[in-house]
């Protein structure tokens, strides 16, 4: 099964430790090497994207930024046997935030993709 988990937090005050960032990587070559983790990656503020809307038989294009107070900062795909190995993934992910940048909030959604 692939799950996508996509991460939204607001970007606090500091930046994001070293110790963070050497965390997410060791974390990332161990999902790898299990293989797991089939893509992962960063991406830009909402102000860079746009948003396409159906409704009423019309099509409307809005550039961004959006005005929610959290970004979807990144993505992740995974490739495990069950839901709750996805979720121990994005728990482990997001334990070591948490530990390592107190001064972070976040939020991962984690989605089953469909497969025929």
């Amino acid at each position: 099964m692939r799950y996508v988990m996509l991460l939204e937090a607001a970007q606090p005050a500091t930046p994001p430790p070293a110790e963070l960032m050497d965390a997410i990587m060791k974390l990332g070559a161990e999902a790898t090497a299990a293989g797991a983790l089939l893509d992962n990656a960063g991406l830009l503020p909402s102000a860079a994207g746009a948003m396409i809307t159906v409704t009423g038989g019309g099509l409307t294009v809005t550039d961004g930024p959006f005005a929610e107070t959290k970004e979807m900062i990144s993505y992740a795909v995974y490739s495990v046997r069950s839901k709750e190995e996805a979720v121990e993934w994005c728990s482990r992910f997001m334990k070591v935030h948490r530990d390592l940048w107190p001064e972070w909030a976040g939020t991962c959604r984690i989605l089953q993709v469909m497969e025929f």
